[in-house]
């Protein structure tokens, strides 16, 4: 099975960012999506918008991305493909030890990706067939100040996924998307007014929109069954 029309795509993050510009993109060409996110109210007009299923997830919660994995299968009777798109940038210097802040880019990113993995991975073994999508980041290739831990996940995020596809066999396939510098609400998120201002300033100088990577991940999920696109990176031009 080739292409986007008619799979069965979960997404999670799925109410603002790239996962509703993925989402935006992956309805336009025919897929069948079932959308999580934290943001009830932007996620139900998007799936409205678009005519996708959803559910309210906070991938900290394992139930909840089970319940995002099973609601697949009970509207569809499959899924395809998962995108583990949700994301946390609470960036800060070390020495501002926002620990509160270093757990929920853990549990977020990191946990909340392998409980995408917990759910989908015996469903994909039952069909003999499944993707997982797993969004890194620039930041797990180059470590700047500020982005220590949030690195770290990220980088935890490609480790996971090399291990996940050479353990999948060849029946499954394992996506790593790692965006740069992202026009995206990030930056609301960073406590630290300094970094806060310097990330906004960056986002309006030179930062990619949404739909690039929505175009990376599309290109990854339409290709032949027999093809596993491994790792995709996507910065603007102008990111040093």
């Amino acid at each position: 099975m080739s292409g986007v029309k008619d799979k069965v795509i979960a997404i999670t993050g799925a109410s603002s960012g790239i996962g509703e510009a993925t989402a935006l993109l992956l309805a336009s060409r025919g897929a069948k999506l079932v959308l999580g996110a934290r943001g009830e109210e932007r996620l139900a007009a998007l799936a409205n918008r678009i005519g996708a299923a959803h559910l309210s997830v906070d991938v900290r919660r394992r139930s909840d991305v089970a319940d995002l994995v099973a609601l697949a299968g009970k509207r569809f009777g499959r899924l395809d493909v998962l995108v583990n798109n949700a994301g946390v940038m609470p960036i800060s210097p070390l020495d501002d030890l926002r620990v509160d802040d270093w757990d929920a880019m853990i549990d977020v990113n990191i946990k909340g990706v392998l409980y995408g993995i917990a759910a989908a991975l015996p469903v994909f073994r039952e069909q003999g067939a499944g993707h997982f999508v797993n969004l890194a980041s620039t930041a797990a290739f180059r470590v700047a100040p500020t982005m220590a831990v949030y690195a770290g996940t990220k980088l935890a995020v490609r480790a996971i996924s090399e291990g996940l596809r050479i353990e999948a066999g060849d029946k499954l396939r394992v996506t790593i998307i790692a965006p740069g510098m992202t026009r995206t609400n990030a930056a609301d998120g960073m406590a630290n007014p300094d970094v806060r201002a310097q990330i906004t300033e960056s986002m309006n100088a030179f930062a990619i929109s949404p739909d690039a990577i929505a175009r990376a991940i599309a290109f990854a999920i339409e290709q032949p069954a027999d093809v596993d696109v491994s790792e995709v990176v996507v910065r603007p031009t102008a990111q040093g």
